[in-house]
């Protein structure tokens, strides 16, 4: 697969589940993973679990908002650099995520941008918010998350994306809306 779209982007099936923190896409990206489909965890959460289970507070960890963002920006993009385009992939958050959080701590996202448009996603599924719970990894609060849901929709809109949005429901019932949504795309001529 090294088509590439009219804008230049290169197309890939890759899935991704996007939504705020607290909207279950962890729990999802496993449920996922265990029923043999590849996934991708969020680059993120496994990098501040690994600083924090190196003795760093969290606030330690997200001290330089700039570092920290670029840190995980470029983490993705070498992470998808990696990835076969032409297999099916969930992937919890990807490169496009980052645009909505750097502008979530005020930080210019013309970096994130750039490297947005490499990549074409085959589907957004956007996660609805489920009932806000503190984790160990998460600075946010429900306020934000808030934001932060808004931010994400709005970012993958701007990079022409349609967003296909998740209901809260179990989380067989999102798989199976997830499945029966690609299994759909897959058989459209």
């Amino acid at each position: 697969m090294n088509i590439c779209t009219r804008d230049g982007s290169r197309p890939t099936r890759w899935q991704v589940i996007t939504g705020a923190p607290c909207s279950g896409k962890t729990t999802l990206i496993q449920a996922l993973a265990d029923r043999g489909l590849q996934v991708v965890p969020e680059t993120a959460r496994a990098y501040i679990d690994e600083c924090l289970a190196g003795g760093l507070t969290l606030s330690q960890v997200k001290a330089d908002p700039l570092a920290f963002e670029q840190k995980i920006l470029l983490a993705k993009v070498a992470l998808e650099a990696e990835l076969p385009r032409d297999r099916l992939i969930f992937m919890d958050r990807a490169v496009p995520d980052s645009v909505a959080y750097y502008r979530f701590e005020g930080l210019d996202p013309t970096e994130p941008l750039r490297h947005s448009r490499k990549m074409r996603y085959e589907t957004i599924f956007l996660l609805e918010r489920l009932a806000f719970e503190s984790d160990a990894v998460r600075s946010e609060d429900a306020q934000a998350a808030a934001r932060l849901e808004v931010m994400l929709a709005d970012c993958y809109h701007a990079l022409g994306y349609a967003i296909t949005r998740v209901p809260v429901m179990s989380v067989d019932e999102r798989i199976g809306f997830i499945l029966r949504h690609v299994d759909r795309k897959a058989t459209r001529p």
